[in-house]
């Protein structure tokens, strides 16, 4: 116990600590309700879940997806739940073309006053099938330049228009979040290399941001998740060509993965700590994931 957290505490009084945690976890969301939050890829998986979960905290969510059927049947349970303090509104958006990003924000900022909080949650992965998929040596240049625009360039280009945003309406205690993934932190499987690619960029691009924020001694703050298997149709979407039932007795080989509320509740806990922690990026698998 001789450095970081651990030599804190020793030096410090921990009932002073516990006490002060408590009180990040009473205020908890409580600085968020009312409060404008865009989450991408909102209509299944994570994305979905971390919507449901934020207008359920008082929020006003706008969840944006190519699909946004299953989007508007979220926003109706949710709106006939007197428990609900929040809402959710649904924006068609097709994230690899620019132009529709800046007109979704355009919607955002003269509907909802701009943001406060953005969750970059979107992705997408073209590997072919399960057993046989693509490398980067076989790989196709279409499906790359796919990868790239959503997995990288809308990213990029939300967080952009999400800080504009939040210094206009002078939202300077505004959260960008990021789901990646621990295929952006190791080499992954040789069938999602350049996915892998990708999400590694991912990991580039938030302490790029981190440290671009810092520059302008803004207090936005911005940080990534990075689940490892998590329990959603992104396998499916992944390799198109396989039964989705072969995909996940393959993928998950009897383990108890993560499940998308799993990954929600991640998200929560970055908006509940307060404004001068800087989370930056939590890792997280289930128990029994080994790698």
């Amino acid at each position: 116990m001789d450095g970081g957290v651990f030599s804190w505490i020793k030096h410090h009084n921990t009932a002073n600590l516990e006490l002060s945690i408590v009180m990040a976890s009473r205020e908890g969301m409580q600085r968020w309700a009312g409060r404008v939050a865009l989450v991408t890829g909102a209509s299944s998986g994570i994305g979905q879940a971390t919507a449901k979960a934020l207008a359920k905290q008082g929020m006003k969510v706008i969840g944006c997806d190519r699909d946004i059927k299953p989007v508007e049947d979220d926003a109706q349970v949710l709106s006939r739940d007197s428990t609900v303090t929040g809402s959710l509104y649904a924006i068609k958006c097709e994230l690899s073309q620019e132009d529709e990003i800046l007109a979704m924000f355009a919607e955002i900022k003269e509907k909802f006053g701009g943001v406060d909080v953005c969750i970059s949650n979107a992705a997408l992965s073209h590997s072919g099938s399960i057993n046989s998929g693509m490398g980067i040596l076989n790989g196709e240049t279409a499906k790359w330049r796919d990868m790239l625009n959503v997995n990288i360039l809308a990213v990029a280009i939300c967080c952009r228009e999400a800080v504009k945003q939040m210094e206009e309406k002078g939202a300077m205690d505004g959260q960008l979040l990021v789901t990646n993934s621990l295929t952006g932190h190791r080499l992954s499987a040789r069938q999602i290399h350049f996915y892998g690619v990708t999400k590694h960029a991912v990991t580039a691009l938030v302490e790029a941001i981190r440290r671009e924020l810092r520059e302008k001694k803004s207090r936005i703050r911005i940080a990534q998740v990075s689940p490892g298997l998590v329990r959603t149709r992104f396998q499916e979407h992944m390799y198109p060509k396989d039964d989705p039932e072969e995909v996940h007795a393959v993928m998950y080989k009897s383990l108890e993965v993560l499940k998308a509320e799993d990954i929600a509740d991640n998200m929560l806990y970055i908006l509940q700590v307060p404004p001068h922690v800087q989370v930056h990026d939590i890792l997280v698998r289930s128990t029994e994931q080994q790698s």
